[in-house]
């Protein structure tokens, strides 16, 4: 471990009063050298009793500060902590997680020995209660078939360039060279400024042994399908607030859901568009019963099988449709905005 290095964690957070404590006792039996590190608590104005706990911490320990953030949004609070911290290190962590031991120090071994700009590790579900939605979608969130092809969720393999990490450890200087997150975006923010160090020549690294559990924040379908409804709206709205597209594996919902909804209502018309509907939806069907299969002897619990099946289907079509409203709502103002200028 590199001790000559400072590092600073930055926590935006807003009413986490049931997950800021195990976050932070996690960051207290860091091995990491308590001298060499500075917290930040980033606070969203929270209207539960995040702000007394975390002030409790700071009475105990004087590397945790409490700072405020009152335009409440994820991105704000990231500014926010980055322009308080003096480390050459900045590590960017959620209040939903707890961290392994050796979390910060390997992110600092790991950032100088490989003289990259920015690292991370695979982030491991949890499920937060013992019902069986919960734990439905604590397992399908981690499945390939929830997270495509995004290493920090499916974990495994060797360690690899990739374009975006959860959290983050960086290099100071990444942010005096490329800037701060954009405080346009409350959503996807971390994503684009990720592909903004990718575009700039930085490189960013993820290490399968870097490890951190967290809690899905959705535990009921309901509101399991509201948050992907957004996240697939933000997956689009990139393009219009900053110019920028993400990867390929954000869209995959959209076509899919953009593919059913076209070949469903032209199979109504015509017979050989029918049949294709009916070939996607058998193959999408093939594909979610192999991955739920796989948790299902994984787990041996008879029940995630019938759950992890719908909460796969809660998950591709909410973001999908979230994706879709997101391309209307860009091309609305559009319209809007040449009927202006007319």
């Amino acid at each position: 471990m590199n001790i000559m290095s400072f590092v600073s964690v930055v926590i935006p957070c807003r009413d986490e009063e049931f997950f800021i404590s195990r976050c932070l006792d996690s960051l207290l039996s860091q091995d990491f050298l308590k001298e060499n590190l500075e917290i930040f608590v980033v606070d969203g104005m929270s209207k539960d009793k995040t702000r007394n706990i975390v002030l409790e911490y700071t009475r105990k320990y004087s590397f945790i500060k409490l700072l405020d953030n009152k335009n409440k949004a994820a991105p704000f609070g990231m500014n926010i902590g980055i322009k308080n911290s003096k480390g050459d290190i900045i590590i960017l962590m959620g209040a939903h997680a707890i961290y392994d031991k050796r979390y910060i120090s390997k992110c600092v071994d790991y950032l100088n020995k490989y003289n990259v700009d920015n690292v991370g590790g695979v982030t491991i579900p949890l499920s937060k209660d013992e019902g069986i939605i919960a734990k439905a979608i604590a397992r399908a969130v981690a499945s390939p078939f929830g997270a495509a092809n995004a290493h920090y969720i499916i974990g495994g393999g060797k360690p690899r360039e990739v374009d975006t990490v959860f959290g983050g450890c960086y290099k100071r200087e990444v942010f005096n060279k490329i800037g701060l997150f954009n405080e346009r975006l409350t959503r996807s923010q971390d994503m684009e400024l990720n592909l903004r160090l990718k575009k700039a020549g930085g490189k960013i690294m993820f290490f399968p042994d870097i490890k951190a559990h967290y809690y899905p924040r959705r535990t009921e379908l309901k509101d399991f399908f509201r948050y992907n409804f957004k996240n697939g709206i933000w997956a689009v709205y990139p393009i219009r607030i900053v110019g920028v597209t993400l990867k390929l594996r954000h869209y995959i919902p959209l076509f899919f859901v953009l593919a059913l909804l076209v070949l469903g209502i032209g199979g109504i018309f015509n017979r050989s568009i029918f049949w294709a509907f009916v070939l996607l939806a058998f193959l999408y069907f093939l594909a979610n019963l192999y991955f739920s299969l796989r948790i299902f002897f994984r787990e041996k619990d008879v029940k995630l099988l019938i759950f992890v099946p719908l909460v796969f289907i809660v998950r591709h079509i909410g973001y999908g449709l979230g994706s879709i409203w997101g391309f209307l709502t860009i091309w609305k103002l559009k319209v809007e905005a040449s009927g202006l200028t007319k």
